[in-house]
């Protein structure tokens, strides 16, 4: 099974995919490793698809590009290559239990360019984890904006998207942020007490929601201590086999 991990920059992508891999292989799964990241210098796993070899954002800043055109140019390098890099995936992925690709640290760069878009269409039923860091839920409308951000991943890339809050092992308080992102009726009952025009705003988005979105329930993940893995393991078996209903 294919799970890709979307995210801003400083989400915990490439950690996540590195120790999450760890605990499957030590589970006595089989694991393949795809870096999409033409910007990364180093990595923290041993990647069997590697977008690297063919063009990185470093060789293409010495011809005088900036650093975001040099990460653009880069995919539109590797566009024309995008056929190469869905067989290959596909081989690995029938020789392995799980494939784990570990998207660009600028997530606009996957989501907003047509090699992300292109690549994830021709994959068969892959599994997308959008990731958010808790330091960017400061107030009710955030937790909005992160719900309803993963409904726009999963309309670009059109995969079943999963959100995942990360990096819970720096939290004090994890039921509260779970009461928001868990309990929609209580986001919208805050939000609907908020004077602003964003709190306004906010409300009618997350009102619509449940309609608008497919039910899936929240991951809660460490890639330090591994917490939440064993349901990120469930979720990702619940979606390849259809059995569960991801809620």
């Amino acid at each position: 099974m294919i799970v890709t991990f979307v995210g801003t920059a400083g989400s915990g992508k490439t950690t996540l995919t590195a120790s999450f891999g760890r605990y499957l292989e030590e589970n006595g799964y089989s694991v393949s490793y795809v870096n999409l990241d033409t910007g990364v210098k180093r990595l923290p796993y041993e990647p069997d698809v590697d977008v690297r070899q063919d063009v990185t954002a470093w060789d293409i800043m010495e011809e005088g590009y900036g650093p975001n055109g040099a990460i653009v140019e880069s995919y539109d390098r590797l566009l024309p290559r995008v056929s190469n890099y869905v067989s290959t995936i596909l081989e690995a992925e029938r020789g392995s239990d799980y494939v784990l690709l570990d998207t660009p640290g600028q997530m606009e760069t996957f989501l907003f360019h047509e090699f992300g878009v292109r690549l994830m269409e021709n994959l068969p039923e892959p599994l997308t984890v959008y990731l958010f860091s808790p330091d960017i839920l400061r107030k009710p409308a955030d937790f909005c904006f992160v719900r309803f951000f993963g409904l726009m991943i999963e309309l670009r890339l059109g995969t079943t998207t999963v959100p995942a809050m990360s990096k819970i092992d720096t939290v004090e308080r994890l039921e509260d942020y779970r009461r928001y992102l868990d309990d929609m009726e209580y986001l919208n009952a805050r939000l609907k007490l908020e004077p602003s025009m964003q709190g306004l705003l906010a409300y009618r988005m997350c009102s619509a929601l449940p309609e608008l979105a497919p039910p899936t329930r929240v991951l809660y993940i460490s890639a330090k201590t591994g917490e939440g893995f064993d349901d990120l393991e469930t979720l990702a078996y619940e979606h390849h086999c259809t059995c569960g209903d991801l809620t």
